[in-house]
Order: C-alpha cells, then sequence, then structure tokens
C-alpha cells in the first residue's frame, strides 16, 4: 500500500470532474459527458492534424488562430466552424489518399483529407495548409523512459495517450493570477482529457495510478511523467489573443527537477487496464500514491 503526501492512509473522495476531446491536435476542445477509452487515448482524441505543405505539425504555438477552429463531433461526422468560415464537414468515416506526417520527431502514416479541408485551414490560417487523419495501423509509442514495459499507443497527442488535471490545482493557479492583477484562466487553456476534483492543489504530481470506475468495470490510468508547458496556455482559446500571465506565473513555482526544470501543470498518463470501457464525468476515482 502507498501513501499520501502526509503519510496518511487516507485518500480523499475524488470523481471525474470533466472529459474533454480534442479532435484536432491544437484546435479546439469538446467537453462531452462520457468518452470512449481505445488504444491511443480518447475516442478520436487528437485523431487529426493540420500539417504544412511538407507534412510536418501545425500547432497554436506558432499559429494561435488553431485555437478558434471549434470541432463538433456528430454520429457520422464532425462539423469544424471559425470566425469567418463557412462550416466544414468531415465524414468520421471516410478518408483520401495515404500520406505521412511529421508529429514532433516521429513520421507516421496518415491519411490527407482532402482538397476542400485543406483550402479551408488553408484560407483561415493564412498559410498553405492540410488535414491529416491519424492512420490505426500505425503504432507510435509512448517514450519507454516514461511508460516502462507498456506499450502505451498514441495518434497526433504530444506522447502520452492521456493527460489528467486537477480542479483545485487550477484553483491555486487562479488565486495567483489574481495577486498579479492578472484575468483568470480556465482548464480549456491546459487542454487535459480527464479532470479531477475532490483533491488537493498538485496533489495529482503525486499519484502512482488512479482508478476510475466504469459502468463496465475499472479504467487504470498509470500517471508517468509531469505535462511541461510552453506557450499555449497563454493563447485565449475564445479570441486567439496571446499573453504572457500564465507562463510568468508557473515560473514562479512550477519548475518541475523531474523534467529537467520545464514548467508543469498536469500530468502525462498511459493506460494499464480497461479500454474499450466508457469514461465519464462523475465517475469515482480511487487514488494510489506515488511512493516517495
Amino acid at each position: 500500500m502507498t501513501l499520501a503526501p502526509d503519510d496518511s492512509a487516507t485518500t480523499p473522495p475524488c470523481t471525474v470532474a470533466a472529459v474533454w476531446v480534442h479532435p484536432i491536435k491544437s484546435c479546439g476542445g469538446i467537453a462531452v459527458g462520457s468518452s470512449l477509452l481505445i488504444e491511443t487515448g480518447l475516442e478520436f482524441d487528437r485523431a487529426w492534424m493540420v500539417v504544412d505543405a511538407q507534412g510536418t505539425m501545425l500547432t497554436q504555438r506558432g499559429l494561435p488562430r488553431l485555437a478558434l477552429v471549434q470541432p463538433t463531433l456528430r454520429s457520422s461526422d464532425m462539423v469544424l466552424r471559425a470566425p469567418g468560415m463557412l462550416a466544414l464537414h468531415i465524414r468520421l468515416d471516410t478518408v483520401e489518399k495515404p500520406t505521412r506526417a511529421q508529429v514532433w520527431d516521429d513520421i507516421v502514416k496518415a491519411y490527407d483529407m482532402g482538397d476542400l479541408a485543406a483550402q479551408w485551414f488553408s484560407d483561415f490560417l493564412g498559410v498553405q495548409a492540410r488535414l491529416v487523419r491519424f492512420d490505426p495501423e500505425e503504432k507510435r509509442l509512448s517514450d519507454a523512459q516514461w511508460a516502462g514495459d507498456i506499450a502505451a499507443e498514441n495518434a497526433f497527442a504530444d506522447g502520452f495517450p492521456v493527460l489528467v488535471t486537477n480542479t483545485a490545482s487550477l484553483d491555486d493557479l487562479n488565486a495567483r493570477l489574481a495577486l498579479r492583477g492578472a484575468a483568470p484562466v480556465t482548464m480549456a487553456r491546459f487542454r487535459p482529457n480527464i479532470v479531477l476534483t475532490g483533491l488537493l492543489a498538485y496533489d495529482e504530481d503525486h499519484l502512482h495510478e488512479i482508478t476510475i470506475a466504469t459502468a463496465e468495470g475499472p479504467v487504470v490510468l498509470r500517471l508517468v511523467k509531469p505535462c511541461g508547458r510552453c506557450s499555449i496556455p497563454d493563447v485565449d482559446p475564445a479570441s486567439a489573443e496571446t499573453g504572457y500571465s500564465v507562463g510568468d506565473t508557473l515560473a514562479s513555482y512550477r519548475a518541475d527537477a523531474r523534467v529537467g526544470g520545464a514548467l508543469t501543470f498536469g500530468m502525462n498518463a498511459i493506460v494499464v487496464a480497461g479500454f474499450e470501457r466508457l469514461l465519464g464525468v462523475g465517475q469515482r476515482v480511487t487514488v494510489d500514491w506515488r511512493l516517495a
């Protein structure tokens, strides 16, 4: 049995506060009531990606306007909306020609989504762009340094299938922002998949595994690596305006030696058990603390 940071064997009540799916890497997210857990994380999460003419990923780091592309998932298609643009419908069961795409250092098999989608993104972003979908036959694995002996698959996520955050940590960050005279931010800035409530601020840093009780049985996630943060949390998801308040505030207290001093918020997780089960808001979570 592992112990909580205060050496108490009593774990706090914890539940799933929110479930988020981000169908297109670096575009808007969708808060959902529940989502199916598959080999690469939540179903449809980071299944698509915007790339340049050479097939290399485009993100909010260089193109903040991507934040304004808002997807809606329906039974047979995904509808994309953005300011000044007609809605674009992407069928969920259709792809175009095979291609390759680069996400960070990985070059993976993908499918191009066609000229109409390419023109839509190019017009909105003002650069040549195309939309690609991850090839489900591709096996893109998390770094074994963190995942250990579990072959954790990813689609176009940065490096891990699930990102876990904590409402109390956001509350603490917003209190610190207020002391600096800065506006509060929402969890959407941090682009999580599973948001926990019932923990103390930054308790997620000290968790080894969480077990989520679903109707089909338990889902076990192992929290393996602190999530180092770039400039994206300083992009307002409602306006795409950029700033510095979030990064500057995190810099005052969130440098993490485990990841070379990177500023962290949230924990990257891999799936230990529970594929093909629905993760949903309100589900009970049992936590297992990491040994010091």
